[in-house]
This record gives C-alpha cells, structure tokens and sequence, in this order.
C-alpha cells in the first residue's frame, strides 16, 4: 500500500471513531485532515466533500475560531480547481472571522490566499482590471502584517520570519509580472538579505524560492552571470532539501538561460537532467511532455543556427560580389541581393535571439540602405536597430533609433511607418519609466494609424494604450473602454480578412502578411518585419530591383501572464506541501502568488496555427508565418501543465493541532523486497528529524520517489536486466560530473541484482563483479545513455560478470534492515560494494538519518571489527553517537587505531560527551574530525577530557563548529608535554581573541611531534601575527593554513621565511584572501631556498599585480622550485597572467595541481554565445587583407583583450562591448569589416588560446588545472581540452560545462570530493 494511502486510510478510521463517540471537534479535525491528504494527492473533488463535512460541524456545532482553518482549507482547494469565485467567498469569510476575533496571524494568511487568488485571476483573465489592484492590496497588506507579527509575534505561535521573507518573494514575483524589474529585484534582494540577518538556513525552501525569482529577474536584465548563480543556487537547495519537483524546474529554468545565449549542448543537457527527474516523479506526465517540447524546439534552434552560418557565408560571398560590382551596370541589383541576405540573417539571429549579432547586421542594413538612396528601407533598418538595442536592453539608444525611424517615415509621407514608429518610440519611453510620454507616443500612433486607416497597426496602438492605462497608471475604467475597442476593432479586421479572401482566394495579401497582431494574451509591442524575410537564398537572384521594405507593425508590450486552455486539469498535478491542519505552511510562490514556479517553456511550431512571438518583457518582437522554422525565446506553452495552479506551494496555514499518530509514521514503509523489486534509490526507506517531527512535507519528498520495478535472471557470465520503469532515476544516480559514470552504473547493476535475490540466496553474500554493459548492442557510455534515455517501455541491459566477490558487511546491513523493517539505502549500498576493505566503512553522503542508520550501526556491532569509520555529509544527530557509543564498548576490539570522521552532520555538544563515556575509544581513537557540527562551547570540557584521555589522538578537526575563545582557552589547558597531538584545525570559529591564539601558538610549540595547524577564516591580531614567525620556526611543523587571516605581506614573508627555516622536509603554506602584495613574490623569487622548501601554496583570493606575475613566472622556471600544488584563483591575473603562468611550466617537472580558475574578467558573453569576437583591424589592415583574418601580434591582441575585460562588469552582460559602434564615423571601419568577414574566428586562429594551448601542450607533466569562470567560449575549451589530452603522461580527462573547466589525469581527482573530505 502505498504511503498516501496508508495515510488516508488511517485518517478515515480515527473520523469514524469520532463520529463514533460524538465528538465533533475531533469528526470536524479529522474530516479536514482527510480533506487535505486527498488535495495533496491531487483529488480535489473528493477533498471538497471531506472539508465540507468539516465546515457544515464547525459552523454548526463549533465555535467561531474552528471554521477559520476550514474556510482557508476550501479556499485553497476551490482556487485549485480554478473556481475563483468560491475560492474568493471563503478566503474573505475568513478573513472576516478574523478581522472579527482580531486575530493578526489568521488576518495575515486571508490576506496572502486573496493575494495568490487575485493575482491568478490577472494571469488567467486579461480583462479582469480590479485583480491586479486587489493583488496589490492583499499582498502588500499581507507584508504589513508579517512585520508586525514578526516583531510581536503571537505567545506560543510561529515566529512569523518566513511568512515575512514570503511575503517579499510574492511582492517580488507580482513586480517581476508587471516588468518592474527594477522593483522586483529590490524586493526580492531585500528578502535574500533579511535571510542573512536572521540567519535562516542556507538550505530553507524560502531562500529557493527567492534565488528562484531573482534568477528570473536578473534573466530579463540580460545579466546572464547574475541569473545562473541565482538558478543554480535554487537548485542546490531544491536538491539537499528533496525537493525534485523544484530541482527540475530549476534546470529548465537554466536550461532556457542556456539557450537565451545560444548554449544548445548546455540547455539539452540540463533539460536531459530536468527530464530525468520529471520522469522520476509520479503524476508529472504534463512536465515531462513540456520538458520534451523544449528538447525538440531546442534542437530546432540548433538546426537555424546551422542555417545561419550558412547563410552568413552566402553574404560573405554577395558581399565580396557586390564589391567587385562597383561602376557596373550589376551594383544596385547586387546590393539588393545582399540586403535580402542581410534580411534573412536578421530574422534568424532574432529567431534564435542571438541579439548582439542582429545589431551587427541591423547597422550593416542600415549602411546599405543608405548607399542604395532608399529612404523606406533606411527607416526600416533604422527601426531593427532600435530593436536590437531594445532587446539589449539600452532603451536610450532604442529611442534614439526609433525617433530616427520617425523622422525618416516623416520626410516621405509614409504615415504607416510613423503611427509604427510612435508606437515603437512609446515601448522604448515605457522602458525607462516615462509613462506619461509612452502613452502620448501611443495616442499618437493611434490618431496617424486612424488618418491611414490601418486596423492592424490601430489595435497594436490601443493594446499598448490600454496597457499602460491598466499597469502603469491603474486606471480600470479606461482600461475597459480601450479594451471594448480593441475587441470591436479585431472582429472588424477578421470581417473584412474573410471578406477579402471570398474575394481574391487567398486569406490575405503579402503585405499584410505578418499583420495578426493579436493572440489570446494582451500584447502590445510593435517592431518592424520585412517583406523578404520569408525568402529562401535561392530567391535572391530573382529579386525586385526596386521592392520596398515596409515596417508592419507587431506587439511591443505585454502583460507577463499565460493562458490556461483547460484549467480543470490543473487540478490532477500532485503536491509535495505538507497537511494545512498539521503544521504552518509557506506562502512561497515562485512565479505567481500560488507557489508555483515560472517554468520557462519553448513552444515548438506545431503547437499553434497562429504566427508566433519572441520576446521577452520590455523589449521587442518579431513575427513570422508559420511556415519558416522558428524558435520561440520564451513562448508559454498552451498546455494545461503551465497553469500556476500546478504544484502550488501553499501558504501559511491555519492550524488545528494534529496528535502525532500513526498517519505521520506508516508512510516510511516503501516496496518490499520480493521478486518484483521496488528499491527506492532515493533512500525512501530514511527516516529522521522530519519525519520524527510530523513533516509531512519532509515525508512526502523522501516517499514520493517513482520506484524502479525490474526483473533479472543471471547464468554464470550474464545477467539481464528488464526494467518497467524508474530507469529515468537509475541514471540519474549514477553520474559523476555531469557525466554518465560506465562504473557507477555498473556498481548500481550489481547493487540492484543482489536485492532481487530471494533471502536464502542473499545469505552467501557474494556479489557480481561487473566488466561491460550493453543495450541494444551500446556499450559507450554516451551511446548507451541517448539509447537508455530514447527507449520507451521495457528496456533490457545486458551486464556480463567477470567473477564474484563476497560482501559481509553487505549482507550483514541487508539482515538488519530485515529485522528492523526499514528499506536499504541504495547509496549506501554502492559504497559498501566498493569498498576494497571491509574493515574501513565509508558511508559518507548517504542521507542517513539516526532511524534509517541504524541498521548499519547495528551490522556494524555484528561484524565487530572496525578501523575507520566516515559518516560525514549526513544527518546524523546524538542519538547515532550513543549508538557508536554502545557498539565500540561492546566490541572485543580493544586496541588498533580508528579513525573518526563525522564531519558535516546534526551533532552537537553532547555528542562528544558519548566519546567521553568509551574508555576504549581512550586507547584506539587516533583522528578525529567532527568540524561542521554546531558544537559551541558547551563542547569545552568534553574537547578538554578527549585531549587528556585519548593517548593515541594525533589528529583533531574542529572547524567552523561554533567556537569561541572559551573552548580554545580549555583546549590549551588540556595540552601538555606528553600530547600525541599532531594535527589541529580550529578554522572559521569566531570571535577567538588574540590572548587565547597566543596562548595556544606557545603550547603548540612545545608538543614534540606537532606538524600542521589550520586557522583558516580566523582574524588574527597584531600581537598573533607578531607571535606567528616565532610558532613558525618549530621544527617538526609541516603545514601552517592562514587564509583569510588578514595577517598581510610583511607577516606573510616573516611567516615563510620562519616556516621553511632549517627545515628537512617541503612545507604547506596557506595564505589565501591575506592582502598580500607583489613584494611577497618577488621574496619568493630572489630566496631559492624558500621556493626549495615549499610543496604547497595557496595564495588565492588576493590581487597579484603584473609585477607579482613576473614574480611567479620566474620562480615556476627556477629548476629548485619544488611546489607541487600552486593555488591562484581569484588573483586578478587576466588573460595574460594565465598566460604567462601556463608558459612559465614548459620546463618545470615539479608542479602538478594549478588552480587560476576566476581571474579573467572577459567579456563573459564569450562564454555564453557561440560567437566569438572577431579581432577588430585597421582599415588599411582590412584592405591588405582582402580575403583573409591576419592576427594581431601577440601583446595587442592579449592587451586588446584585457582592455575589454576593464571596461566589462563582474557580470555576463557585456554585449554593449561586442556591438557595432553607433557614431556614423566608424562607418569607414565598419564598411572595411563588411568586406574582411563577420563570421568567428575558430579557436584555432585567435592568437590568444592558439599561445596558450601551445603553453599548455608544453606543460607535460602538470595533473590537474583549474580554468573555471575565466569566460572561456566553448570553442575555446574544446581547443585546449584537445592540447590538453595530447601530452599528458597518463589518461587525461576533462570536465568541462558552462564554465566549470578542469583538466586532469586519471587517478587525481577533479571536484567530485569536496574540499573539505580532502585528503592528503
């Protein structure tokens, strides 16, 4: 039986034992418990009837405050059901009961359920006028009684800190809706930080939520890097939180990032990772089928950018023609033949959004225009400019050109083109806050199209109109009147379309082609289209000499809203919130006040027979028949699944208290483990702290899993698989660096085989050792996946073994997950599979929970023996340490060293109290690492008892737990002369005065064996840094960490200098984030002992100057320079420090790991569009160089480059620098530009990554380098990756996505272990 079911059907049974005994309060609670188990399952009809049930007892037989919960119960479920009539009588009944009973907190819920139901109506019903204004009230209202409930919360009640930073998140999400986004980014910052100041969670749902929107809003802007961290971010937390539903609409959201710049490889593939999860998901048919729709309209886009090159090389050869032309009898036709190709390019670079390149040939129109004397066409391109700087968001410059259009249009009579151009002058005002203008550039536009008698440049005219009358200036009354007339104004136009095709046999002339301004949202954008748009390359021979171009007019502002063609159906999208009457719920809606999240979607051309639009809020448009290939920017899907009423995260509830029964618990017990499995690879067997605490959200996010039903049947050298489903989430767990891993799938195989075995069998223990797989004859990993991923229904793989191997500790947690009826965690499984031996248990990053560890901690009793154990990266709270307690003091173990690690866990002080307690943890525990647990200095005594008791203890890690100078202080009374202690971290714990450093550094000191402190993130005083030389100098000290200390140059070089004196062995120096200057390097350089003496540097995160970098070259030449790990990201270097560190290794047979990963500020474009940047020439230059791209030398090209980057900002916004300058001067540049080519440079001829990828081929012996965030184009990666992989000494490897770019050889590892699971 299912978790919901058992739910239910326990609900039921404590109803009718209520009604049994007639008590109506408990019949009343649990009918509306029934109610919302039924709506988070999605059956909402049937949920209507139980929470009637409870409200007709509660009106009837209970007091006022029982209805309260009842009324936002039914409010909820009738706005799910999309019946906002009913939805809007409760949720302001209860409102009123709680204006009535003057209760604040129940006040502040009505007010955000009439917020989200309101603001639904705006999204669904265009003419609707009051919702927007009633969403404003309510959420704003919603807000003011948050601050107030938050400053003065209720006795006994919710803090009320999270409504308060939902309350921002929705007013932010309704800005973001209005295109304020200006505004919405200064709400939703202000959420983001009040996070901070409170110190909530870096993992709580309500900063995904936030991250989530503020990543849609730095999207518009166009600050690509701003909106990636904010997405991936809201990913990050989704997927430590459980929350799949929200993870995959995270990667579709950067999915659509990825494709906005053109990244088709990194959008499929984060749509691929969106796809998996959907399909891991139950009920989520509707998000799978949009996910697959954007796969298909993203490959389509693939297609026009292919058709784009070529159509690009087409002008390159008509441009060359046209030049030889000149003073003939052909010039004129010539140009026009290039002006059709520079029309077709337009149209496909604005198809695919490709805006910086639509610039580039909008200006290269508007020179042939000219020369060609044509003062239509001059102000039809005069208009694409505008638009290219419209979409690019420079609405000063938009206006510019479109006020030229004007003009242009004017001095010809051309009324048509003046009502467009007003219109596109009133879009370009509206961007920039000038409302009052926008509009009277609007009526203005209305009043000439009226005079000209265009109906369809008339109704753009009155959308736009009426838009500003309804968002900017909230004027309903008028709003209505302009929307009567644009309905009476549209029937008109269809009338006499259809009139004119009873009459001439075809729908509409060509010229009026492109003129369905309307669909079934308000629009009201204008832009210009072009008549040889739609014409094949074939037909430019054939061309008019003499045909116009004439701007038609297109939608230019819209209202962020969608449709909902069948909002019925909206209804049967599960959901992952927990029961309204079981605990307090959030507000948290990410794209509209219902919660749900803006799923960006792609709408392929069969979706619609009417023309499309691509566009994004505040900016342009263009419009094309539906017979060209076209690829939507952002088009919502007509779909039922992209309702906002799908998935909503719900708000704040009412609360009715809920006893912890059996409901909150029988929901642990997933499939069982007969012949048809069901393994829950998720570890939907864990139970812990949510589920202990009646999360119900918690619960359902850990049970909701799609199960994954297959059958095997093995011989002795094969085993096949056949999977029914949940293949989808297999895959997903067996990537390793955004790749599918060959051997993780082949550990998950021999896993999964090993489960479906019948207990007597499973009794040996002996497991498949895997060698190959195959599917359908794939056997590469890449192969195998598209065929997995391809497949629809059952799919059989093929695994053939190459022997067996026993597992005893497997088959000893595979018994105690039997006795204690708890499922067997599937990652867990995987690491004990590979361990080599048993004796050491690596466990980390499981998902374990003190319950659903248990089995292991008690299998681990039975198998007794036990070396080293690594829990860290889990949940794991003092309960699990009194367990370990009870295990190693049973244990006949009594001596061998152990080694603890359970860093990263729920631990607190207590914990080491149970360490305290086991007298045989005295003798054997020799390394402890319990950082990342918030200890404090409750711990002070219990840290004190393990430094004196525990002999053999040479390794203690404390690291960011909360500590303070007490618990040092106690730490450095517990030393003494007869310490074993070697190793100490005591990093990231403030405040720790300069005293208790002191102190500490001098006990140190006199320790006999001590050789590495970390003090990593903490400040340090004047008098430590002066104390630091002396602690230095002891002679068994190895490794000294200081980063972010601030301990400055001269500290550093006194610190080194001691550090590496009269030392035997190469020291590990630390001295990231240290204000360190360009004097430390050249320290380094000019004392060869120093650079003889140190194995490992980390000098990150400060600014190294070009003198530094001089400095740094010349050490890594020095043949005494033994550094074998050299850490310089975030150092400021630029494309030439890289590059002159790279070169400096051509003979350097030391250093195998360099990080110079952030410290290019290139224009970061580079790395999100597929074009590079053609290196801009002289005209002399261009004329020598008729035909080809001669390089710049080598200094001006890199101090071109570098010039860029200090122009550029921190973010990926850089595209002002990449387009065609706007003063008609450069026009001598640019028309010697047009002769020389447009198209990119292929990697292999920029002179920069050509010089480096030959410094990096000379680099033999190097391992391991970090590239990362250096605005490196994909090109430009794949180039060196090829340097890379040719003159490596071993198996080079690489993993590079977006701009995470790491190379590395086989055997080291790339950031797969986190930095702090290191291990030297």
């Amino acid at each position: 039986m299912a978790p919901l079911e058992i739910q239910l059907s326990a609900a039921k049974r404590s109803y009718r034992s209520a009604k049994e005994i007639g008590n109506r309060r408990e019949e009343a609670r649990w009918a509306n418990v029934v109610g919302d188990i039924l709506k988070n399952g999605g059956e909402y009809v049937e949920a209507l009837k139980w929470l009637r049930i409870d409200y007709e007892i509660s009106v009837k037989q209970l007091h006022e405050k029982d209805v309260l919960p009842t009324c936002q119960s039914l409010g909820e479920v009738y706005l799910r059901l999309g019946d906002f009539k009913q939805a809007l009588i409760y949720q302001k009944k209860h409102l009123q009961l709680a204006e009535d009973g003057n209760d604040a907190a129940e006040k502040q819920r009505a007010c955000t359920q009439l917020g989200r139901t309101y603001h639904e109506m705006f999204s669904k019903f265009e003419d609707d006028h009051d919702a927007i204004r009633n969403a404003k009230k309510y959420f704003k209202l919603s807000m003011e009684l948050a601050e107030i409930l938050k400053g003065n919360p209720p006795a006994g009640g919710s803090s009320f800190l999270e409504e308060y930073i939902d309350a921002h998140n929705n007013i932010g999400m309704l800005e973001l809706d209005l295109d304020n986004l200006e505004a919405a980014h200064d709400i939703l910052t202000k959420g983001v930080k009040i996070c901070d100041e409170e110190e909530v969670s870096e993992d709580h749902a309500g900063r995904s939520r936030l991250h989530h929107n503020l990543g849609n809003v730095y999207m518009e802007l166009r600050k690509w890097g701003e909106a990636k961290e904010h997405i991936e971010m809201d990913i990050k937390i989704c997927q430590k939180i459980g929350h799949r539903q929200g993870e995959a609409k995270g990667y579709i959201n950067l999915g659509e990032l990825q494709n906005r710049v053109q990244k088709y490889e990194e959008a499929l593939s984060c749509y691929g990772r969106a796809l998996i999860l959907a399909k891991s998901m139950e009920d989520e048919s509707a998000l799978v089928e949009q996910i697959e729709q954007n796969i298909s309209t993203v490959k389509q886009a693939k297609k026009v950018m292919e058709e784009m090159r070529e159509v690009e090389l087409k002008f390159k050869k008509l441009s060359l023609e046209m030049n030889d032309a000149k003073g003939t009898p052909e010039e004129r036709k010539r140009m026009l033949q290039v002006n059709a190709c520079l029309d077709l390019l337009i149209e496909k670079s604005s198809v695919i959004s490709a805006w910086v390149k639509h610039l580039e040939f909008s200006k290269r129109k508007k020179r042939l225009s000219n020369e060609l004397c044509d003062k239509e066409k001059l102000s039809d391109a005069f208009s694409v400019v505008g638009e290219s700087h419209q979409k690019l968001r420079n609405f000063k410059k938009a206006l510019k050109w479109y006020t030229k259009s004007w003009d242009c249009c004017k001095s010809i009579g051309n009324l048509e083109g003046q009502a467009v151009a007003k219109i596109n002058i009133g879009g370009a005002l509206d961007c920039i806050g000038e409302y009052n203008g926008a509009l009277k550039a609007f009526e203005e536009g209305y009043r000439i199209a009226l005079e000209a008698n265009l109906p369809s440049v008339q109704i753009s005219a009155l959308e736009n109109m009426h838009y500003s009358h309804m968002i900017r200036f909230e004027n309903s009354e008028q709003a209505r009147k302009l929307k009567v007339e644009v309905e009476n104004l549209k029937r008109l136009k269809e009338s006499m379309m259809t009139e004119h095709a009873a009459e001439d046999g075809c729908p509409e002339t060509e010229s009026e082609g492109d003129e369905d301004l309307s669909n079934d949202r308000s629009n009201a954008h204008l832009q210009t289209s072009h008549s040889t748009r739609s014409k094949p390359l074939a037909d430019f021979d054939s061309e008019n000499d003499d045909a116009p171009l004439v701007s038609f007019p297109r939608p230019m502002k819209r209202l962020s809203k969608r449709k909902k063609d069948n909002p019925e159906q909206d209804a049967h999208i599960g959901q992952t919130s927990a029961s309204t009457k079981e605990l307090s719920e959030k507000t948290g809606s990410q794209h509209t006040a219902t919660g749900h999240k803006r799923i960006r979607v792609i709408l392929s051309d069969d979706e619609s027979e009417n023309e499309y639009e691509v566009g994004s809020p505040k900016a342009g448009s263009l419009k094309f028949p539906k017979q060209n290939v076209e690829v939507s920017e952002r088009v919502y899907c007509k779909d039922k699944s992209t309702s906002p009423l799908n998935n909503v995260e719900e708000s704040s509830c009412s609360y009715k208290p809920l006893d912890p029964v059996e409901v909150a618990i029988r929901g642990n017990n997933c499939g069982s483990l007969e012949n048809t499995k069901a393994v829950n690879t998720a570890d939907c067997g864990t139970r812990g702290s949510q589920c202990d605490t009646g999360d119900s959200t918690g619960m359902q996010q850990k049970h909701g899993a799609a199960l994954m039903n297959f059958h095997c049947k093995a011989d002795d050298q094969k085993i096949i698989f056949r999977f029914e489903s949940g293949l989808q989430h297999l895959l997903r767990s067996c990537f390793v660096n955004d790749k599918l891993s060959m051997e993780s799938l082949k550990v998950t195989l021999a896993c999964l085989y090993y489960l479906e075995l019948p207990d007597e069998k499973k009794t040996k223990g002996l497991l498949p050792i895997i060698q190959d797989i195959e599917c359908g004859g794939r056997i590469g990993p890449l192969e195998l996946y598209n065929t997995l991923i391809g497949s629809a229904g059952s799919v059989v793989i093929e695994a053939f073994t190459n022997g067996w191997v026993h597992k005893r500790l497997m088959k000893l947690y595979m018994d105690c997950c039997q006795e204690l009826s708890e499922t067997p965690n599937m990652k867990l499984l995987k690491k004990l599979y590979i361990s080599e031996v048993e004796d050491e248990v690596n466990v980390s990053e499981c998902e374990l929970q003190d319950i659903s560890a248990a089995p292991l901690l008690r299998s681990l009793h039975v198998h007794d023996t036990v070396a080293m154990l690594d829990l860290s990266h889990n949940m794991l709270g003092n309960g699990s340490i009194e367990t370990l307690k009870q295990l190693f003091a049973s244990s006949t173990q009594r001596y061998g060293a152990l080694t603890l690690d359970l860093h990263c866990n729920r631990f607190g002080p207590t914990a080491l109290f149970q360490i305290c307690e086991c007298p045989v943890l005295f003798n054997r525990l020799e390394v402890l690492n319990i950082s990342r647990n918030r200890l404090t200095d409750a711990c002070g005594s219990y840290l004190s008892t393990i430094l004196k008791s525990c002999k053999a203890l040479y390794s203690l890690n404390v690291e960011q737990c909360s500590l303070t100078s007490r618990t040092i202080q106690k730490i450095v009374q517990a030393l003494d002369s007869e310490t074993g202690l070697s190793q100490l971290y005591i990093g990231y714990n403030n405040p720790i005065s300069g005293n208790a450093i002191q102190n500490l550094l001098a006990k140190l000191a006199t320790l006999r064996s001590f050789a590495e402190l970390s003090m990593n993130g903490v400040k340090l005083s004047n008098q430590v840094v002066d104390s630091l030389p002396r602690f230095a100098k002891t002679p068994s000290l190895s490794r000294l960490s200081l980063g972010g200390s601030g301990i400055g140059t001269d500290g550093a070089v006194k610190v080194t200098e001691s550090i590496c004196y009269q030392k035997e062995e190469a020291v590990k120096l630390d001295l990231s984030c240290s204000r360190l200057s360009s004097a430390f390097f050249l320290k380094l350089n000019s004392e060869s002992s120093l650079a003889y003496s140190i194995l490992e540097l980390n000098v990150g995160g400060n600014s190294i100057t070009e003198e530094g970098v001089g400095a740094l070259a010349t050490l890594l030449r020095n043949p005494c320079c033994s550094i074998k790990t050299l850490i310089l990201n975030k150092c400021q270097l630029r494309l030439s420090g890289i590059l002159r560190i790279i070169q400096a290794l051509s003979d350097n047979k030391n250093l195998e790991e360099l990080n110079l990963a952030e410290n290019a500020e290139m224009d970061e474009n580079l790395a999100l569009l597929p074009f590079d940047q053609p290196v801009k020439e002289s005209s002399e230059e261009a004329n020598q160089n008729h035909r080809t791209c001669k390089p710049a030398s080598m200094a001006g090209e890199i101090r071109r480059l570098e010039n860029e980057q200090h122009q550029c900002k921190t973010d990926m916004h850089c595209e002002d620098d990449l387009e065609v300058a706007d003063s008609e001067e450069d026009e001598q540049e640019e028309k010697s530009s047009l002769i020389n080519t447009s198209a990119l440079l292929p990697p292999s001829e920029c002179y920069f990554i050509r010089e480096l990828s030959v410094a990096l081929s000379m680099a033999k012996h190097l391992q391991v380098l970090d590239l990362s965030n250096n605005g490196l184009s994909a090109r430009a990666t794949e180039t060196l990756s090829w340097s890379w992989s040719g003159t490596r000494i071993g198996l080079a490897l690489s993993h590079v996505k977006d701009q995470t770019v790491h190379f590395y050889v086989k055997g080291r590892e790339c950031c797969s272990v986190k930095p702090c699971c290191r291990k030297d």
